[in-house]
């Protein structure tokens, strides 16, 4: 599911705020600037891969937080072996997003 296609509900008014020096700041506001982009717009996109496990967010992630070497090799073993029974099944995202929605169907309490 994309941004666009999210379920609009509650207020659109939440702040998401963190602390930074003022050097990485404006390295940021360089590089959106020159990659045409907004800041909201950047950690939306961000959010949302996040959000929906982007594979490239979470390898990123991976390779970045506090977790253990073996705990990364385990979480990129689950995403490949994912990622190869969709090709397996020749499944797109959007198909694979409606059997969730049918299982969801038959199964609410899940």
């Amino acid at each position: 599911m994309t941004a666009e296609n999210e379920i609009d509900y509650g207020k659109l008014t939440k702040r998401i705020i963190f602390m930074d020096n003022d050097h990485r700041h404006a390295k940021m506001t360089i590089r959106l600037k020159h990659d045409k982009m907004t800041m909201a717009a950047f950690f939306r996109h961000l959010m949302t891969g996040y959000i929906e496990a982007d594979e490239r967010i979470m390898s990123y992630l991976d390779d970045v937080r506090p977790i253990s070497q073996k705990h990364k090799k385990k979480s990129k073993q689950l995403r490949d072996k994912g990622q190869a029974t969709l090709k397996d099944f020749g499944l797109s995202d959007g198909e694979v997003e409606n059997i969730f929605d049918l299982i969801e169907e038959e199964h609410p309490e899940l």
